[in-house]
């Protein structure tokens, strides 16, 4: 029996018919080598098609991950539903269809969250190998790096699909806890308006964006956002920050940044060895 966020479900001891009701949950399941048979789509950001490529390609699709399909998912007899942010409303209804397993998605303990579900798939030591390789590419950073690591200060920013204004993210979101793991601060002016761990973003007006100013900007564009990022770019504001007059603005992959676990942090680390180590030459950008 594995108690989870929304009850208790008895799931077999190896089970082969999992359906994922989201592409967070996926990025963990695949890493921990299980392919499931099904998975929901994402409601805002884009697939995760650029990491997980044909292993995602492959699989059959429920619908939106908050409007599971319940018709197919009964035609696919799962044997395991798995997933984070399911409400209590499917809960209901998928736990009916097959033994559900809902589980909290908090950004910045997604380490948690992984060796979580190795324990559910019977996977931890696998769990426990990918953090440790893990840990082992942020010590290879923080080593070239060297001595700008604590010189250093690095925004980022979404611009949503849903909402016509960026934000910026704090240690607490999934992003700013991976550079925060790794030493890299967002700037004071970010730093002085997060008071507690649930604030993992703020929104910005136009008369705001002087707070992404730093010395990197990773910005992340949602699908449907692009024209939204256009019209911001062109504004005063926009070119009068010191990050943008120094082109250190990179745009980088929604699908990985915003939301993830594994292998989306993964996929931010090698951008970091790409913009910070490989791109830039750390040594002449920092002021």
């Amino acid at each position: 029996m594995i108690k989870h966020d929304l009850g208790e479900a008895c799931i077999p001891n190896r089970p082969n018919r999992i359906i994922v009701s989201d592409e967070i949950m996926l990025d963990a399941i695949l890493a921990l080598g299980i392919k499931p048979i099904a998975v929901g789509k994402p409601d805002l950001v884009s697939s995760k098609t650029s990491i997980l490529g044909t292993k995602l390609k492959e699989l059959s699709t429920i619908g939106k991950q908050s409007q599971p399909n319940l018709e197919k998912i009964v035609k696919l007899n799962p044997d395991l539903i798995i997933g984070f942010l399911i409400s209590q409303e499917n809960y209901k209804l998928l736990s009916q269809i097959a033994p559900t397993v809902a589980l909290e998605y908090n950004q910045s303990t997604w380490k948690d969250a992984l060796r979580r579900i190795g324990e559910i798939v019977g996977e931890q030591e696998k769990a426990e190998i990918l953090l440790n390789q893990y840990q082992q590419r942020l010590t290879k950073l923080r080593a070239n790096l060297g001595n700008k690591l604590t010189k250093i200060n690095v925004s980022i920013s979404r611009f949503h699909g849903q909402v016509q204004s960026p934000e910026f993210r704090s240690k607490f979101s999934f992003p700013g806890s991976i550079l925060d793991e790794i030493g890299i601060s967002p700037p004071e002016s970010q730093r002085q308006l997060i008071a507690t761990p649930d604030q993992n973003l703020i929104q910005l007006s136009i008369e705001k964006l002087d707070l992404l100013d730093a010395n990197f900007l990773f910005v992340a564009v949602d699908p449907g956002a692009k024209d939204l990022f256009e019209k911001y770019q062109k504004t005063h504001m926009w070119q009068s920050l010191n990050v943008v007059k120094n082109q250190r603005v990179y745009i980088v992959d929604s699908s990985y940044w915003i939301f993830g676990n594994i292998q989306s942090a993964n996929a931010i680390v090698n951008d970091l060895f790409k913009y910070l180590i490989d791109t830039v030459n750390v040594q002449s950008k920092v002021d």
